[in-house]
């Protein structure tokens, strides 16, 4: 099914695209190379409204539908996906999450700071030892009086360097197994908190990925995120929202890609012809066109369903593992048709390439879709 786009929709896609294309584009190839966190970026789109797209407008938020913000995303996308996977954690994990799950004096404190960029939010779940089953985390956080005192290590923090505030999962009580995981709201700057080592990365180079290390970190009581317990309700139901974000990500990256492609097959002569003239090259082209199209009307029916305040909780894996596949294919095809140039840094399609790459496995496998697919149709009510 499509999904036409309301006036409201086109205009914040039309928006979007413009700034993302005269100003984040400008700079993404820099940045990849200097590994350059995209501060100025973020902060002229927190200016823009989108560093809080479904914050409600109270909470200083824009109070977009979800279909307008994997548009939005998307754009970003395709000028510089370090950019848009800041801007991904950023609102569908850090901000909904506080959104859904906060008190009230947690969404005063914290959610306008998040909405205008002003903070940048973090989320800290996978551990060196608990990636894909994050049951298996070790984080602990002990009751002691009005405070939880937090310790273990986070791995893989995407903006742990950069970010103000994290939202941690941490066990409570060991004997509940995932119904003793509970989640915490922890601001930079808090005694015992570490931002560990910086990993080098194959792709999105311009947003850092860290260690986050807790000794003793003493959290107030009143930065528990919900109820003890709700930790592994709260990450699983972020990660849902998250993996249509990936999915956005996905259709930005590899439309950037297809565009550079079919610009450069239409200007590029071999044996006397442009080589787009070629039909084998030419039905790759049309093959490409489709598998774009159809990741973009899977991540808008997730978005849709999501809007419709339906479970799109399969929805938004078969878009996460279906799209994020589709780029790893994708950017390899243009690639190819870019020829040697293609494997060189002086054309895009090699940055998109490597960019790609982590889309199958962050926020959950395209494995751990299967699953979570799988269990749906099954109506098994196991869950990852």
């Amino acid at each position: 099914m499509s999904y036409p786009l309301n006036d409201e929709q086109l205009m914040i896609q039309a928006m979007v695209r413009e700034f993302a294309r005269k100003v984040v584009a400008t700079t993404a190839a820099e940045r990849d190379r200097t590994k350059e966190f995209p501060a100025d970026n973020l902060k002229q789109m927190g200016e823009l409204g989108l560093m809080g797209m479904a914050i409600p407008p109270e909470y200083g938020g824009e109070g977009a539908d979800t279909v307008s913000y994997v548009l939005a995303l998307s754009e970003i996308a395709y000028a510089c996906a370090s950019t848009a996977v800041v801007m991904s954690v950023h609102n569908s994990i850090v901000c909904e999450s506080i959104n859904r799950w906060g008190n009230e004096e947690q969404k005063k404190k914290y959610l306008r700071r998040l909405a205008r960029g002003k903070v940048i939010g973090a989320f800290g779940l996978t551990e060196p030892e608990a990636g894909s089953d994050p049951s298996a985390q070790t984080t602990t956080a002990e009751k002691d009086g009005d405070v939880y005192v937090v310790n273990g290590t986070k791995r893989f923090t995407t903006t742990g360097k950069n970010s103000g505030l994290v939202i941690v999962t941490a066990k409570t009580d060991e004997a509940k197994k995932h119904h003793g995981i509970s989640a915490f709201i922890i601001e930079k700057g808090t005694e015992g908190f570490i931002v560990g080592r910086e990993e080098d990365k194959l792709g999105l180079r311009a947003s850092d990925t860290t260690d986050l290390i807790f000794e003793n970190c003493r959290v107030p009581a009143e930065n528990l995120l919900g109820k003890e317990g709700d930790g592994f309700k709260i990450a699983m139901t972020a990660l849902d929202s998250g993996r249509i974000g990936i999915a956005a990500q996905s259709v930005g990256v590899a439309q950037a890609a297809f565009d550079a492609a079919v610009k450069y097959a239409k200007k590029r002569e071999q044996f006397g012809q442009k080589i787009s003239k070629f039909q084998g090259l030419r039905w790759i082209i049309a093959d490409m066109a489709t598998e774009i199209e159809a990741a973009r009307q899977l991540m808008l029916s997730a978005a849709a369903m999501k809007d419709a305040g339906k479970n799109f909780t399969a929805q938004a894996s078969m878009a996460k593992l279906f799209a994020s596949e589709m780029v790893n294919r994708i950017t390899g095809k243009a690639i190819q048709m870019f020829g040697g140039y293609g494997f060189t840094k002086d054309y895009p399609v090699e940055r998109f390439y490597r960019d790609a790459r982590v889309f199958t496995i962050y926020e959950g496998t395209s494995e751990i879709q299967r699953l979570v697919i799988s269990n749906h149709i099954l109506k098994d009510k196991r869950k990852p």
